[in-house]
């Protein structure tokens, strides 16, 4: 196994851990910055949070660069990636931190893509990663980030960052998966 897809499976073993540091009850203590009270055991999952979405980019980039890819690594990172954001999305609405509509939009759009790539797999095609998906990473990526920091620093200025966030990333999921299905229509078997 290559080191690319290590990194992958790593990514997708640090699910489980930002879980359990999400869902598990008990009590770290907290840190306290002016208004806002953010428990240590969420400050512990944001960090592994960054550095499990951090390796996205850089699976791929090593992949690339040392000409590693492989069928392995192009079923795992995407199931990596999916894995990871569908898990916290689904943990923060248990902790009501966020609306279960937002996460439902992102994570449909997720396999409605991913069932779209599938049909391209079939037909010989891949479909690339277009601007706006990786618009979207970002935007979730940062949601997740300042949802799970309770709106640091934004909640010091009393600015709800972490709401308006929410919507740009269900705004812009929503927009590039009908990017994806419109400059792809053509995979879409008409019968």
């Amino acid at each position: 196994m290559n080191l690319a897809n290590k990194i992958t499976i790593a990514r997708i073993f640090l699910v489980p851990v930002i879980l359990f540091f999400l869902l598990v009850r008990f009590d770290l203590g907290s840190l306290a910055i002016g208004e806002v009270n953010i428990s240590y055991a969420q400050i512990i999952a944001v960090l592994i949070f960054i550095i499990a979405a951090s390796t996205d980019g850089l699976d791929g980039y090593i992949a690339r660069k040392n000409k590693l890819v492989t069928n392995l690594g192009k079923l795992l990172d995407p199931l990596a990636d999916k894995l990871l954001v569908a898990s916290v999305l689904i943990a923060l609405v248990e902790m009501d931190k966020l609306s279960a509509l937002v996460a439902i939009v992102i994570i449909s759009r997720e396999f409605a893509v991913t069932g779209l790539r599938q049909i391209a797999l079939l037909e010989g095609k891949v479909v690339a990663a277009s601007t706006w998906g990786k618009w979207k990473t970002a935007i979730q990526i940062t949601m997740i980030i300042v949802i799970l920091l309770n709106n640091f620093p934004f909640a010091l200025i009393h600015v709800p960052f972490d709401i308006i966030c929410s919507w740009a990333a269900a705004i812009i999921t929503i927009y590039s998966g009908i990017d994806y299905f419109v400059k792809n229509k053509s995979l879409i078997p008409v019968e």
